[in-house]
């Protein structure tokens, strides 16, 4: 582990405490709300009792505590490596500008040690200014509940100019792309960060942004035949999906995918590169939708 557990929620919720003590002394109904913040709420009982009983000797029975300075976590020499490796990482720049820190450790990893081979190389520009730019300002006002406004050129070249409410981000790995989830018009649309020309925050009234993915969830029910490692390719591809697989034979699995509506064509394309070692059970709708696009393409392929 590269964050040891002394480093976890449990010292957190103990810092807290004697930070607390330092200043006043310190009750039970006080300890359990830090302890409920900061760590599990069955944690109380665990922490209070070591504290109470001395047994950590940091906590007096009168609630102060005989420490006298803020208790302070410094990171250990393998957590700073593995900071650096994720400040090195071309992304992190969308996020903050100060990614020179650091500078005298030797980072754990490096971005060539990786090799993505399930990926397309025609990723979004993560240095490009005016995209760092959008890609913050989408971000603040999904944070702030508050609209865009948003200039972008379509798939075709056509320039567009909307008023959206945002809703959340979604980093596709295969394509290496980040998409803006927006509601329009009582709709749901996606939005690639890299077609954003220019985009600016007002103010509206923003509704429970959680709603939108909560309320569009959907699943598909799939046979699997576990050829040529079909199972192990399967896996790697709907990664990022919630799944289940039970094994009904040697070479069968009977897999449930969970998807959000807005995810379905990209979910068809994905399950037709299976072919035939994939049988789509249910829902009709989608398997419908499978046998146009299979029709579709037998008739282009007669042509």
């Amino acid at each position: 582990m590269v964050f040891n557990e002394l480093y976890g929620c449990y010292y957190n919720a103990v810092a807290k405490i004697l930070e607390k003590a330092i200043k006043a002394p310190i009750t039970k109904s006080e300890m359990r709300e830090i302890i409920e913040k900061n760590a599990f709420s069955e944690s109380f009982f665990e922490i209070s009792s070591k504290l109470n009983s001395q047994e950590y000797q940091l906590l007096n029975k009168n609630g102060t505590t005989p420490i006298k300075n803020k208790p302070t976590m410094p990171l250990t020499t393998l957590q700073k490596r593995w900071l650096k490796s994720i400040f090195l990482d071309k992304r992190i720049r969308l996020f903050t500008d100060d990614t020179d820190i650091l500078s005298d450790v030797e980072p754990l990893f490096l971005p060539s040690d990786y090799y993505i081979y399930d990926s397309y190389n025609n990723g979004d520009n993560y240095e490009n200014k005016d995209y760092i730019r959008n890609f913050r300002t989408v971000l603040t006002a999904i944070k702030e509940k508050k609209g865009l406004k948003i200039a972008m050129v379509s798939s075709r070249g056509k320039s567009i100019n909307t008023l959206a409410i945002p809703c959340y981000l979604e980093f596709s790995p295969k394509d290496d792309k980040f998409r803006l989830i927006t509601r329009n018009s009582f709709q749901v649309h996606i939005v690639n960060i890299s077609s954003i020309t220019s985009c600016e925050i007002y103010d509206s009234h923003i509704i429970n942004l959680r709603q939108i993915r909560e309320n569009t969830p959907r699943s598909v029910e799939i046979e699997l035949y576990d050829e040529r490692n079909t199972l192990e390719r399967f896996m790697l591809h709907f990664a990022h999906f919630r799944k289940t697989a039970i094994k009904e034979s040697d070479n069968v699995y009977h897999i449930t995918i969970c998807y959000d509506a807005i995810d379905e064509a990209e979910l068809i394309i994905r399950i037709l590169s299976f072919g035939q070692f994939v049988k789509v059970l249910s829902p009709s709708s989608l398997l419908n939708q499978l046998k146009y696009k299979i029709n579709k393409q037998k008739l282009l392929f007669k042509k």
